[in-house]
């Protein structure tokens, strides 16, 4: 990868300079929430015994509330922050306070919650990092260190979104760190001066 293509704004790039992306969603993980809901609504069929909804369609309805919040994931940078975003819960990080880049994977870390990673900002604990916030629809991705919590976010292509967020973050601190598999061309990227676009 050549250095002028290295420092270029990814495709996910608006006309204003704001990079977004929704969250991959795998399939199984789709197909086991459609299961889960379709066994959910049959067994939660009112009967003529009660008018009242049943536990079951209240379930129903959590789950599917869960569903959205899921499929609602998002990520976003501007000139200033990243936003990771779902349906009920977010966090924002100041591209100024970004001091490390790195793949990371929820399994490797060991990662545990009191709610998993469905509390507000999905806050987890790992015995490899302590305590980060995980707004993630996968268990790889990429762990954001920055402020005093890191950020772990599962974007569709890790590379392109670790070179897009280096070579913002790198506008306000040159001294950003990248972890193993970081691509090459996000030790480079933000070279230009002043904050990113």
């Amino acid at each position: 990868m050549s250095a002028s293509h290295s420092t270029a704004p990814s495709s996910n790039t608006d006309p204003e300079g704001r990079w977004s992306s929704h969250a991959p969603l795998p399939v199984e993980v789709i197909v086991l929430y459609a299961i889960i809901i379709v066994v959910l609504v049959i067994l939660g069929r009112p009967t003529s015994v009660s008018a009242l909804p049943s536990p079951v369609l209240v379930l129903d309805l959590i789950v599917i509330l869960f569903f959205l919040r899921y499929a609602s994931t998002t990520y976003s940078m501007d000139s200033e922050r990243l936003r990771a975003r779902r349906l009920f819960g977010s966090r924002a990080v100041l591209l100024e306070d970004v001091r490390r880049i790195e793949y990371a994977n929820l399994r490797d870390l060991s990662a545990t919650g009191f709610f998993g990673g469905w509390g507000w900002r999905g806050r987890m604990w790992s015995p490899v990092v302590g305590s980060f916030d995980s707004i993630h629809t996968r268990s790889s991705g990429v762990m954001v260190y920055a402020g005093d919590v890191p950020l772990f976010v599962s974007p569709r292509d890790p590379p392109a979104f670790a070179l897009e967020l280096s070579r913002r973050a790198r506008s306000y601190f040159p001294g950003v760190e990248l972890g193993p598999g970081v691509p090459e061309g996000a030790r480079s990227a933000g070279d230009s001066s002043g904050p990113a676009q």
